[in-house]
This record gives structure tokens, sequence and C-alpha cells, in this order.
């Protein structure tokens, strides 16, 4: 019998339940079925926002992620989950609470009401590609973890994908955000469970952390806290993912709908500061794995690289485990997976029916369409990520690229919050603009580099230290600064909504 595939299949048969448990919630309410199915009704209570951010926080980046990072660059590759969680703390004590009382359902939707239909839409655009990106990850991080440790089953990669993307689909589809709220809060127990028992196994069956240090390959990278670059994780790296985190947690409409759907303001602001100080450990504890491997490459294929060789780093851990914690580990990087999955794909939802659907028909929303309208968006939405994924292996890289794109709305967000005067109407559509444009010059470089030795020879990404976040932030700020200065009308103070 295989052990692991048991503890598997009874793990996921127990949140596909839970995902049909919440379908009942959704029936006994007395709001819309959309606002139920979208945004859990706006009834969530503090443990389960704060469960909500550490899913969707600690997922295949955190885990696999980390471990790949971690496989070259030791333990300060644990501070990409470190700035995630300093990023939730930022925003329980700093934003919320305004973006519960605005009573808003999507970021766009706020970009629209201060700076109109052009800027919306073009805010959903920067969103869906955010988002869509971020979930194609945790199809690549799902693949990878039942390929490594089941390969009898899931031969390939490709194979694992598609059943990663079976399950985050469904429970999805069925349960809406009520699911995703009640998974992850077994999720997250599981998560915490599955490592802190596997890294005990590790040691015992590896040695503890002097042993290990033997077997390491010459460099003092390994344990440091905060290395030299590029071999750890230097001063400037470390301080790119706290910018790209922070500035991420305030705007990106995954991390924000969380705050949408808590029960009133008080709720979300614990909630979130809850939930960062749970998110704080766990990359850390995920690079020890990645040290681990580091320690015995014996463990890979004789004519693996050294990027392959990372890429597998934490599931080829697992994979030395007994049975029974190997199948409980396996549960905690799927639950890991599927926690972050759920949540990104409801944010994709909610972003299409309210920003695009709703605004492309004519007549409202009404009944069983509601609720049917956001699951074939949900599927859509999925199929879309998973082709992408195909494309792309570089977790972390992949996603804290993208979530750079945040800079320009986390901007208007604290602007409109602390210094209102300085908002002027004209700012909104370039801000949104200029931060897409970053991002595909950032994207394209590479190959602009091929074509033009000028180009290269400026270097532009070590410039900025490999961190996209920086000049996201330079060029939206003295977009920013230049319209608070030279534009006439000024933006209204955001007020909260009616809900619709």
């Amino acid at each position: 019998m295989n052990i692991q595939l048991v503890i598997l299949a009874v793990y996921v048969i127990a949140l596909l339940v839970l995902a049909a448990w919440s379908t009942q919630i959704q029936r006994k309410s007395n709001k819309s079925r959309m606002l139920e199915y979208l945004l859990a009704g706006r009834n969530m209570p503090w443990v389960i926002v704060a469960v909500m951010l550490v899913g969707l926080a600690v997922g295949g980046a955190s885990t696999v992620g980390v471990a790949q990072n971690a496989y070259t660059k030791g333990l300060s590759a644990g501070w990409y989950n470190a700035a995630w969680g300093a990023g939730g703390i930022f925003v329980g004590l700093f934003t919320a609470s305004y973006l519960r009382k605005m009573k808003v359902k999507t970021i766009p939707e706020m970009m629209g009401l201060m700076y109109g239909p052009k800027t919306r839409l073009l805010g959903v655009i920067n969103q869906l590609l955010i988002l869509i990106t971020i979930t194609s990850m945790q199809y690549v991080a799902g693949g990878a973890i039942l390929t490594a440790l089941m390969p009898k089953i899931f031969p390939t990669l490709q194979a694992g994908m598609i059943a990663s993307a079976v399950i985050f689909i469904a429970i999805t589809v069925v349960g809406g955000y009520w699911a995703s709220g009640l998974t992850n809060f077994v999720n997250v127990i599981v998560i915490y469970v599955g490592i802190v028992a596997a890294l005990i196994q590790s040691f015992k069956k590896f040695g503890a952390l002097d042993v290990i240090k033997q077997s390491l390959p010459p460099g003092d990278q390994w344990f440091a806290w905060i290395g030299h670059a590029p071999a750890a994780m230097g001063g400037w790296a470390v301080a790119g993912f706290m910018a790209v985190m922070i500035t991420q947690a305030i705007s990106n409409q995954a991390v924000s709908q969380i705050s949408f759907a808590a029960r009133d303001e008080k709720t979300a602001k614990t909630g979130f500061i809850v939930g960062g100080i749970l998110i704080l450990p766990a990359g850390f504890l995920c690079a020890l794995f990645g040290i681990i491997a580091a320690a015995h490459p014996e463990l890979f294929p004789a004519d693996a690289t050294v990027a392959q060789r990372a890429a597998m780093a934490l599931p080829t851990i697992a994979a030395q485990l007994t049975p029974l914690v190997g199948g409980v580990f396996l549960a905690a990087l799927w639950a890991a997976d599927i926690s972050t999955a759920i949540s990104l794909l409801m944010g994709c939802s909610t972003l299409v029916v309210e920003d695009i659907v709703k605004k492309i028909r004519k007549k409202p929303i009404e009944g069983k369409n509601q609720l049917l309208t956001s699951r074939i968006t949900v599927l859509i939405v999925s199929l879309f990520a998973f082709f992408l994924a195909l494309t792309s292996s570089s977790i972390v890289a992949t996603i804290t690229t993208a979530l750079a794109i945040c800079s320009s709305f986390t901007i208007i967000i604290l602007a409109n919050i602390y210094l209102p005067n300085t908002c002027k109407k004209v700012a909104g559509f370039p801000l949104m603009l200029a931060s897409l444009l970053l991002w595909l010059c950032w994207t394209f470089l590479p190959l602009v580099e091929k074509v033009s030795p000028a180009v290269k020879a400026l270097n532009i990404k070590a410039f900025f230290k490999g961190q996209l976040v920086y000049p996201e932030w330079i060029v939206c700020l003295l977009i920013f600064v230049l319209c608070a200065i030279f534009g006439k009308t000024k933006v209204e103070k955001l007020v909260p909504q009616d809900e619709v």
C-alpha cells in the first residue's frame, strides 16, 4: 500500500467535503449569492482572516521556491517569507481597516471611483496579470511536489501539474470564498505540522546542523541571516523582498480581498496582524531543506544541473522520509499550494465578474446566474493559468517580478489615506500604464540585450540589484509627484460605498 498516496487522498477528500459544506453556509445567508461566493458575505471572523493570509502567503514560492533558492544561497532565502509576514503586519496596522470600511469588492473598483473608468480598466489588466502569473507558479510547484514524491503515479511534471490544477479548480468552483477560508484553516495546521515533522526526521537521518555544515560546499552563506551577494541574499535583495511584499500586501487584489471579506474593520486589522506573525518563520524553516539538499548532492541524478537540483531540492529531501512522515509532509506542501491557488483564483474571479462582466452587461446578474457566472470565470482563469505554467519554472523570480506591478496601486491607496490633497485626477491612468510598461520592458530586456550591445552594456538589471520594484517605485513616485504639482483637479476622498 502506498501510504503517501492514502494520506494525500484522505486529505483531498477532507478538503472537498469542507468545500461542499461551505455551500450550505452560503444557502443559509440572506445576502446575494454572488457576494457569498466571492466575499463570504463579508462575514469572516479574524481567525479565518488570519489563516486566509497565511494560506495565501505560504504557497509554492514559500516552500518549494524558498528551498530552491536556499540550495545555493542558504538560510537568507527565508527572507522571502519574512518579508511577506512584514507586509501582512504593515497592512494590519495601517490599511486593513480602511479597505474594509470602503465596502468595495476590488482594488480596480477603488481606482475607478477615484480616477475614472479608463484607470479602472487598466487596473484590472494589471491585477489579472499579477494574479494569473502567481497562480501559474502554484501549478508548477504542485507538479514538482507530486512528481518528486510519487514518480510512479506522476511520472512527469505535466502530470503532477494536471492533478494539482484539477483539485485547485474543484475546491474553488464548488465552495467559493467560504471554502477558501475553511480549507485554509485546515491547510495552515497541516503546513506547520508537516514542515516541523519533516525537519525533525531530516535531522535524524542526515545529522544535526554541525554535521550538515561539514558536508556543505565551501562558502559562508549557508547559515548567514543576510550574506554577501551573489552567494547569499545580500542586503539589497532582502530590502527588495521587503519592498515588494509590503507593496503588494497593500494593493494586491488577492490580499485586499481578505480585508473586503472580514466581518468588520477591527476583524480585518486583528486578522492581518496575527496572520503576518504566523507567516514569519515558514521561509527560514523551508530554507533548511534546501541547505540539507546542498549537503547531499548524491541524492540527485549525476547529470542534473545545479538549477535542476535546486528546483527539486525540497521534494528530493521529502522523498527520503519515512512513508508516514513523508505522506504528512507531502500533504503539507500540497496544502501550501492549494491554499494559495484557491485565494488567487477567487481574486481573479472577483476581478473579472465585478470589473469586466458587470460592466459589459447592461442588466444586473440575478439569482443562480450570479453563481454560474462566478464559477465559469474561475474555470476559464484556471485553464489560462495552467497553460502559462507550462512556460516558466523559476518560481520566486517570476512571482516577485509580477508583484512589483502593485507599486502604482499602493502609492494611490496610501496617498488617499494619508495625503488626500496630493491626489489629482490626471495621475491615475499614467501610473497604471507606467507600471505595466516597466514590467514589459523588464521582462523582455534579456531579448533586447541579445541584439543590442549598447543596451547590454548598461547592465540595467544589475544596477537595480535584479529587483523590478526599485524602478517601479522611482518612476511611479515621480509621475505621482509631478501630477500632484501640476494637476488641477483633485480626487475626492474615497468614502464608504453602499453594498450592491
